[in-house]
């Protein structure tokens, strides 16, 4: 099979559904920005110190469900193609919360804002952040668009708490590393 088709050359590519559609669509920029996520978590666990090989597994685990967000993302909402995609379940968000709660309690307490770095395994939790916020307010924009359209409101709960997992897993990396957070000085 080739990896090229030619397909794309004009500007369109084509969802998941079998539409064709401007490289530029709202619909391509959250999936767009969701596969760069995908990659940096990718960066984030080859970095990880060998000590935090469960929080490799969380982080797999959360690659696994990025990728049926994508598939969500691919399909245009009224595409009779979505009833065979599997649906973003409330425990995925639930498996995010219960690991912020459990990193937390180890964590010592934040009392200000700190700065992206320390550990390199962390610097990427900080990117994979950002990234992640990106594509929530991508996705916010096409549900507004869509008209919150099932599953979108599901996958922006879900980016809304991988955000705050991510946070809290760089604050981790740099507690289990012995690395000082840096504390933001205005």
């Amino acid at each position: 099979m080739k990896i090229y088709t030619g397909s794309g050359d004009r500007g369109k590519t084509s969802l998941f559904s079998g539409e064709r559609v401007s490289k530029g669509d709202l619909r391509i920029e959250a999936y767009g920005d969701l596969d760069e996520l995908n990659s940096i978590l990718g960066a984030l666990i080859a970095s990880l110190p060998p000590q935090m090989d469960d929080d490799g597994e969380s982080l797999r685990r959360i690659q696994s469900d990025l990728f049926h967000v994508g598939a969500w993302l691919a399909t245009s909402s009224d595409a009779p193609s979505g009833q065979m995609l599997q649906h973003l379940e409330q425990d995925a968000a639930d498996f995010l919360e219960q690991a912020i709660d459990r990193m937390q309690e180890a964590l010592p307490p934040l009392d200000g804002f700190i700065l992206p770095g320390g550990h390199p395994a962390s610097a990427w939790a900080h990117v994979a952040r950002t990234v992640c916020r990106r594509t929530e307010r991508r996705v916010v924009a096409l549900a507004e668009r869509e008209n919150h359209a099932p599953p979108l409101p599901a996958v922006l709960v879900y980016l809304n708490r991988l955000s705050d997992y991510l946070f809290v897993l760089a604050r981790r990396i740099n507690h289990v590393c012995r690395i000082q957070d840096v504390r933001w000085k205005p």
